[in-house]
């Protein structure tokens, strides 16, 4: 895995915007469900505030190599743990704290984290790269960064008509993946389930109504995706009044 070079994790007080710590990883934030414990490592810490030992309304925040936001977490109550020896130039390299808020539940997400935070743009079709298993961290990623860049749930695109490639949606979390990227750009955000796919639209009608989807190749949708799922798909698209053309 490749670490990140810059302080891409910084966990700060939300009341009164001070920085507690900045640093390039962070261990045992992004974990399973069935994993998840309270301790969480900061490695290669550069800025370490001492002086706050408890928190009770911190914030995690992602950044890109230009220092702005990309991401945000609310975590809640943390506590000031262990920190290692000081490196060479008087930082600390390790420092931990106790959670007793909000983790991650998609372990992946970090690797996915770090490639946004690398200011390099997203690409067309970048999500397909990534495993199938891991759609659903992408999709986590793509939300979060975007509403945490004060985008609305809402069609940002030009087009009146969005493509979909059957022949690349796997899963549910894939279909989203594809839909957002298809109405608001690589990585664009069009929905994560079906409540959030009807706010979308319904939020753009006044502005920017989606009027059309071709969905190609909808037969491989079909064998992977269950019938309950698109039926609720269509159903959301008739409700709206989106034409949904199958090829």
């Amino acid at each position: 895995m490749i670490n990140a070079d810059f302080p891409m994790y910084v966990l700060t007080d939300e009341e009164s915007g001070d920085v507690l710590v900045t640093a390039e990883e962070v261990e045992g934030f992004f974990v399973d469900s069935r994993e998840e414990s309270t301790d969480v490592v900061f490695s290669r810490a550069d800025r370490v505030n001492k002086g706050r030992r408890i928190i009770e309304e911190a914030v995690l925040g992602i950044v890109n190599r230009r220092r702005e936001k990309i991401g945000e977490y609310f975590i809640g109550r943390v506590v000031l743990g262990d920190a290692d020896v000081e490196s060479l130039e008087g930082e600390n390299s390790r420092v931990s704290y106790r959670f007793f808020g909000n983790h991650c539940e998609y372990p992946c997400a970090a690797r996915i984290w770090r490639r946004w935070a690398s200011g390099a743009a997203v690409e067309k079709g970048e999500w397909l790269q990534w495993p199938v298993s891991q759609h659903g961290a992408w999709l986590h990623v793509v939300q979060n960064a975007w509403f945490t860049s004060n985008h609305r749930a809402a069609r940002y695109g030009v087009d009146e008509v969005a493509y979909l490639d059957g022949a690349n949606i796997f899963t549910r979390s894939g279909f989203f993946c594809a839909l957002g990227e298809a109405v608001n750009g690589p990585g664009g955000y069009f929905g994560s389930n079906l409540d959030a796919l009807a706010d979308c639209i319904s939020s753009s009608l006044s502005e920017r109504p989606l009027v059309k989807i071709v969905w190609r190749d909808f037969g491989t949708s079909q064998e992977s995706l269950d019938r309950v799922f698109l039926d609720s798909v269509m159903e959301v698209m008739r409700e709206f009044h989106v034409d949904v053309h199958i090829c």
